[in-house]
């Protein structure tokens, strides 16, 4: 007889996800890739990077504990976010900070995490559609719950 092994649910819902830990991911990447900045106008780069790098996470668990609608929100708010990656990424580049390397791989998590944004948001969309199809008496259920949701 085959046991199946159960993967533990976390506390916090949103540690599931693995757009969370791609996030994450990203964010201690861009830390260790920009930690030695060699000017002032670099440093302030450096916080700015890092401070969208790490909103990508914040806002995929911040808006986890909300509604589905506002956490379709706070999804979009991580894509913009992206976008400021993206941004950063273009100057690091041109100011010398990242190599040809370093550069392809930002922009290869970029648009790894875009993907997933998008394919959660789309995931969001779809159930609130089919929830208000439904009559008001059923319960609405875990957002969880749908397989879509491990992104």
């Amino acid at each position: 007889m085959e046991q199946q092994e159960e993967k533990a649910v976390s506390f916090f819902r949103f540690e599931d996800l693995r757009v969370y830990a791609k996030a994450t991911d990203y964010a201690s990447w861009v830390m260790q890739q920009l930690s030695t900045p060699r000017n002032d106008s670099e440093q302030v780069l450096l916080r700015s990077f890092c401070h969208s790098a790490y909103d990508i996470a914040l806002n995929i668990s911040e808006g986890s504990s909300r509604s589905k609608t506002q956490f379709d929100h706070y999804l979009k708010i991580a894509k913009t976010a992206i976008r400021e990656c993206v941004v950063y990424t273009e100057v690091a580049h041109n100011l010398a900070m990242f190599a040809d390397g370093q550069y392809e791989q930002s922009r290869e998590y970029l648009m790894e995490l875009t993907r997933m944004l998008g394919a959660l948001i789309i995931s969001l969309q779809r159930n609130t559609d089919r929830r208000l199809q439904r009559s008001d008496d059923e319960p609405e259920g875990d957002p969880y719950a749908n397989d879509e949701m491990s992104y």
